[in-house]
C-alpha cells in the first residue's frame, strides 16, 4: 500500500511538475511570439478600400472604380441567412469561443497526425477570429509560427472588440473570387442579387468559396462546387438553421450564376470618364478608387441613348455622301480565307458590325462570309453609295456593279439588313420591301468626328454627352477636350452685346463689301458673306438668321471688340478673347460644352450657370459632401411640412445681361430655325432656337440650338482639321443630328413657346425694313422691342455712306454708343 501511495505520489509530482513546465512553455511561447506583433488596435478604425459607385440621375449604375471591388455592408444591415451560412461553414461556435475554438483545434491535430506522409495540406482549424487576425495583421504563411501568432492576436482581439464588429470586418473583407471583396460584392457578382434577395442555396454557395474560391469555381468546377455548396445546406440543417424541406429544396436548386454584364451599367463611356476626372482631380486617386464614394451624376439614361445613335448616324450620313475608302485588309492569298477570317481582330468602332470576307461577286450582288455567322449577301443596293473617296471629299464614278466596290479576299465591315425603301418622299411613293435573310450592307468608320451635349439651361446640368463616334476607338472626348474655333456659331453674344448697347433687332446693317488695312506687308482683310454676295442694308435678325458676316463685322467694329470679348468672357464661352474683328466671326476657339451653355445662359434669361456632370456625393457613411445645388432651402424638411405654404428657394444665379436683351437674342434665334439658316428643324415640330456655324474653308460645322427648357450642341469636324468638302457646312453636317436628336428628346413633351419677361412688346414689323406695319400690309413678322424702342420713322443704315454717325438711329430713341473697334 505504501509502495502504491509512493508511486501516487511521484506520479502526481511529475505532474505537476509537466504541468507547470506546460504552463510556463505556454506562457514562454505566447511571450515570445507576442513580442512585435502587428497592433490589432488598428482595427478600431479600420475602414475597408470600398469600391465608388457612379449612377445616373435615375439611380441606374453608371461605373465602378476600385482596386477591391467591395460593397461595405454593416453587420446590422446583413441578413440573417448570410450570417447563419458562413457560421455553419467556418465556425459555429463562434459567439463562444474566446477566439480560439480548442475542441475544433484537437479535431484538426488528429487529423493531421493521421495525414502524416499522405502529402495533404494541413488541415486548418481557424476561427473567424483567427482568420481575421491573419487577412488583416498577418500573411497567408503555412507554418506552426504563423497560427500561433494568429491565436494570440485572436485572444487580443476578442478582448478589444464585440462579436458583431470581428464579424462584420470578416464579412467585409475576404475574398470570394470573382474579383468579389466581401459578401456582398460577391452576391452581385455571381448572382446580381443584393444579399437581402438571396435563396439559401445561393447564401450556402457563397458560404462555401469562403474555404478556398478557386477550388468551388461555378462554371469550371461546378461538381465540386455544387458537393461544397450541399455540404454547407446540411451544416446549416444540423446546427438547427434550416428545415429538413428548406434543406432539402436548396439542395436541388441548380447552381447557376448571373454574372453582370454591362447592359446592366448604362452606357455613357465619354461622361464616365469626365465624372472620373472630376473625382479625382477633387479628391484623388485614393480616395476615388477606395473610398466607397456614392456620386449622384446628371445624366439622363434615355437622352444619352438617343445622343449616341444620333450623334453615331449622322457622322455615318456624312461618311457616306464622300465615298468609299477602300477594305479594311484582303486576304484572298491565305490559305484558309475563312480560317483568317476568324482569327480577325475587329478594327476598334466598329460596334455591333461584323467583319466578313469577299467569297465572289457576280452582277447583282457580293457572296461574303460574315465572321462567327458564315455565308451571306451582300447586295448590288447595299453598295452604291460606296463611290470611291477622292481628295477634298469628293466621289468618283457611279457604282454599275459590285466588283466596282469589292475585289475577292476583300475584308470589309458589314451589318444585318433587314429591309429596304423604294420611291421618293417628295412624289410621297416611298415603298419599303423585305430582304432575304442573310442579307448584309457594307459600312465604313467615319473619318470625322464629333461631339454632342445636351444641359438643362435653368442649372446646367449636363443630361447627355457623347465626346466622338466611338469611344472604344478614341478617348478624346470632343465635346470638352476639342478646343476648336465655333465660325458663326458666335455671332449671338456680338448681337447681344449690341442689343444691350441700345440696338434692337429691327436696326438696319449695310450688308455691303468691307476693307481693312492690316498693316504694312500685310494684305488686306476683306470679310464676305458664305455666299459671296452682299444684301445692302438689312434688319439685324435678317442678319443672324441668313448669318451674315459683312454685318456682323461692322457690328462689331461700331460696338467695339472690347466688349464683345467682355461679354464671351462672362457667358464662359471664351475666357480672352483676341481683340480683333475676325474674332466677332468666331475665330477664337472655344469648347462644345462651354459654347452649349453660352446659349443656354441666353434661353434662360441672361443668367448664370456652371455646367455640372455631378449633383450629390456622399462618402462611405452616407454624408453629402459635395451638392452642385448650393441654394439654401429653409423649411424644406418634408416630414414637418403639415400644409404650411410652400418654401421660397432664392435664386442666386448672377444677371449676366437685361432679360429683354436676352430674350430679343432668343427671338431672333428662333427666327434662325423659322426662316434662316436652320430651317431643316423646323420638322421637329416645337418651338425652337438656335445658329449655324460653319469655320473658314468648312474646317468645322457646328450647331447650337434650345428649346424653352433643353439646350444641345452639335460639333463635327477631322481630329486634324481640313475642310469638310464643297457645300458642306453647319446646316448639312450639324444641324441634322440637332434635329434627329429634339426629335426625340421632345417627342412626348409639350409644346411650350419661349418665355417673355416683363417690359417686352411685341410689334408687327415689316421684316424687311423693321418699322411697324400700316393697317392693310400682308407682309410682316412679329418683333420684340424694349419699351421706348420701337421705330417710327425711317431708320438710318449702319455702315451706310450718308450716315452722319456710325450708330444706328432708330426714330424717336437715341444712337447708341459708338466703340472703338478694338485692335485690328
Amino acid at each position: 500500500m505504501s509502495k502504491l501511495l509512493k508511486i501516487f505520489w511521484i506520479l502526481l509530482s511529475l505532474g505537476l511538475v509537466s504541468g507547470v513546465a506546460a504552463a510556463a512553455g505556454v506562457i514562454y511561447i505566447f511571450w515570445h511570439f507576442g513580442q512585435d506583433l502587428p497592433d490589432y488596435q488598428q482595427l478600431a478604425n479600420y475602414e475597408p478600400a470600398v469600391m465608388t459607385r457612379v449612377h445616373a440621375d435615375d439611380g441606374q449604375l453608371l461605373a465602378e472604380y476600385a482596386t477591391e471591388r467591395r460593397v461595405f455592408v454593416p453587420i446590422r444591415a446583413m441578413p440573417p441567412q448570410v450570417i447563419y451560412s458562413v457560421l455553419s461553414a467556418e465556425d459555429k461556435n463562434f459567439y463562444s469561443h474566446s477566439g480560439v475554438d480548442f475542441l475544433s483545434l484537437l479535431r484538426a491535430v488528429v487529423t493531421n497526425i493521421k495525414n502524416i506522409g499522405s502529402g495533404r495540406r494541413p488541415v486548418g482549424a481557424s476561427t473567424l477570429t483567427q482568420q481575421v487576425a491573419k487577412n488583416f495583421l498577418l500573411t497567408n504563411e503555412v507554418s506552426y509560427e504563423r497560427k500561433i501568432k494568429e491565436a494570440i492576436l485572436a485572444f487580443r482581439i476578442e478582448r478589444a472588440f464585440s462579436k458583431d464588429r470581428i464579424l462584420e470586418l470578416y464579412l467585409n473583407e475576404v475574398y470570394l473570387g470573382f474579383g468579389s471583396y466581401g459578401v456582398a460584392a460577391a452576391a452581385l457578382n455571381y448572382f446580381d442579387k443584393p444579399l437581402d434577395q438571396l435563396t439559401i442555396a445561393q447564401t450556402a454557395y457563397l458560404a462555401a468559396l469562403l474555404k478556398a474560391p478557386a477550388n468551388y469555381h461555378p462554371i469550371r468546377k461546378k461538381q465540386e462546387a455544387t458537393d461544397r455548396r450541399n455540404w454547407v445546406i446540411r451544416r446549416l440543417l444540423q446546427d438547427g438553421r434550416i428545415t429538413a424541406v428548406q434543406a432539402q429544396l436548396a439542395q436541388a436548386e441548380p447552381l447557376e450564376v448571373a454574372i453582370r454584364s454591362d447592359a446592366q451599367f448604362v452606357k455613357a463611356d465619354f461622361f464616365a470618364e469626365e465624372v472620373r476626372r472630376e473625382l479625382a482631380d477633387r479628391y484623388g486617386n485614393d480616395a476615388l478608387y477606395t473610398g466607397g464614394m456614392s456620386v449622384q451624376t446628371t445624366l439622363d439614361p434615355k437622352l444619352q441613348v438617343l445622343a449616341d445613335q444620333t450623334l453615331r448616324a449622322g457622322l455615318i450620313s456624312y461618311d457616306r455622301r464622300h465615298g468609299w475608302r477602300g477594305p479594311v485588309s484582303n486576304i484572298a492569298d491565305a490559305p484558309s480565307i475563312v480560317q483568317k477570317l476568324e482569327s480577325l481582330t475587329p478594327p476598334k468602332g466598329m460596334g455591333a458590325w461584323k467583319l466578313a470576307v469577299v467569297k465572289a461577286e457576280n452582277a447583282e450582288a457580293a457572296n461574303i462570309i460574315v465572321q462567327g455567322s458564315g455565308p451571306a449577301i451582300l447586295p448590288l443596293r447595299e453598295l452604291k453609295w460606296a463611290r470611291a473617296w477622292l481628295k477634298d471629299e469628293k466621289r468618283g464614278d457611279r457604282i454599275r456593279t459590285p466588283s466596282d466596290v469589292l475585289k475577292v479576299g476583300d475584308v470589309v465591315a458589314v451589318e444585318m439588313v433587314t429591309t429596304y425603301t423604294t420611291g421618293r418622299k417628295k412624289k410621297n411613293n416611298v415603298e419599303q420591301h423585305d430582304y432575304p435573310s442573310n442579307t448584309y450592307g457594307l459600312r465604313q468608320i467615319p473619318a470625322i468626328q464629333g461631339a454632342i451635349v445636351a444641359l438643362n439651361p435653368h442649372n446646367g446640368r449636363v443630361l447627355a454627352m457623347s465626346g466622338g463616334f466611338d469611344y472604344e476607338a478614341s478617348q478624346f472626348n470632343r465635346a470638352t477636350q476639342a478646343m476648336r474655333q465655333p465660325g458663326s456659331a458666335f455671332k449671338p453674344f456680338v448681337y447681344l452685346a449690341a442689343l444691350d448697347s441700345g440696338f434692337t433687332p429691327a436696326s438696319l446693317i449695310l450688308d455691303a463689301p468691307f476693307v481693312i488695312d492690316q498693316g504694312k506687308g500685310l494684305p488686306k482683310w476683306r470679310p464676305a458673306n458664305y455666299t459671296k454676295k452682299f444684301y445692302g442694308p438689312s434688319t439685324m435678325r435678317l442678319g443672324i438668321q441668313k448669318s451674315r458676316n459683312l454685318m456682323t463685322v461692322r457690328l462689331a467694329e461700331n460696338i467695339g471688340m472690347k466688349k464683345i470679348a467682355e461679354y464671351a468672357k462672362k457667358f464662359g464661352v471664351i475666357e480672352n478673347l483676341s481683340q480683333q474683328l475676325a474674332m466677332s466671326l468666331g475665330a477664337g476657339e472655344t469648347t462644345l460644352l462651354k459654347l452649349t451653355a453660352g446659349y443656354g445662359e441666353l434661353v434662360n434669361g441672361g443668367k448664370a450657370i456652371t455646367p455640372a456632370i455631378i449633383d450629390r456625393i456622399q462618402d462611405r457613411n452616407g454624408l453629402t459632401i459635395f451638392k452642385h445645388d448650393q441654394r439654401p432651402c429653409k423649411g424644406c424638411d418634408a416630414l414637418a411640412w403639415t400644409g404650411q405654404a410652400v418654401p421660397e428657394i432664392p435664386d442666386l444665379r448672377k444677371q449676366l445681361t437685361d432679360p429683354a436683351s436676352a430674350y430679343q437674342m432668343v427671338s431672333m434665334l428662333e427666327g434662325t430655325i423659322q426662316r434662316g439658316t436652320g430651317r431643316r428643324a423646323r420638322a421637329v415640330g416645337k418651338p425652337l432656337g438656335g445658329k449655324t456655324g460653319t469655320t473658314n474653308k468648312g474646317r468645322d460645322a457646328w450647331f447650337i440650338g434650345f428649346s424653352p427648357d433643353l439646350a444641345v450642341g452639335v460639333f463635327t469636324g477631322f481630329d486634324v482639321p481640313r475642310s469638310l468638302g464643297k457645300n458642306e457646312q453647319g446646316a448639312s453636317v450639324a444641324l441634322p443630328i440637332f434635329t434627329e436628336f429634339m426629335k426625340g428628346a421632345l417627342k412626348d413633351t409639350p409644346s411650350i413657346p419661349f418665355r417673355i419677361p416683363p417690359g417686352i412688346l411685341l410689334v408687327r414689323v415689316n421684316p424687311t425694313t423693321g418699322l411697324p406695319v400700316r393697317v392693310g400690309d400682308r407682309k410682316w413678322i412679329q418683333e420684340a422691342f424694349k419699351p421706348g424702342t420701337v421705330p417710327t420713322t425711317a431708320t438710318q443704315v449702319l455702315g451706310a455712306e450718308f450716315s452722319d454717325a456710325p450708330g444706328v438711329i432708330d426714330g424717336g430713341t437715341e444712337a447708341p454708343s459708338t466703340g472703338t473697334g478694338g485692335l485690328y
